[in-house]
């Protein structure tokens, strides 16, 4: 038995090619545009811990300016976690916060916000 391509069959078969390739060439031509690469952001912070204070030591080499905060989490469940008043850190700025527990310190680290 032969294999007949009838006219209709033919074309819904191209059409349904078509249908599965159509989108892949609408996404490759999507990833192919030039978008900017996103500018570089966030201070550079170093988090020391001694005993009950935790410093943050901080600098920015970006040229947009980084609002930062740190957190400290306490270890004991009756220390209140302790949060630093934001900093803005302009380029090539450097900055010191410094929290502290009664006790023990759990956790702690530093926050960033692009400043627009």
């Amino acid at each position: 038995m032969r294999s007949v391509c009838t006219f209709w069959r033919c074309v819904t078969v191209l059409g349904g090619l078509a249908a599965l390739l159509l989108p892949l060439a609408g996404a490759a031509a999507a990833l192919s545009r030039d978008d900017p690469a996103p500018r570089p952001f966030g201070a550079d912070c170093d988090v020391v811990v001694e005993g009950s204070r935790a410093t943050a030591y901080c600098h920015n080499s970006y040229l947009d300016t980084d609002r930062v905060q740190l957190h400290v989490e306490c270890a004991r469940w009756w220390d209140v976690d302790a949060d630093s008043s934001p900093v803005d850190v302009a380029a090539t700025a450097h900055a010191t916060l410094t929290e502290r527990c009664w006790k023990e310190i759990q956790a702690a680290w530093v926050s960033h916000v692009r400043v627009p």
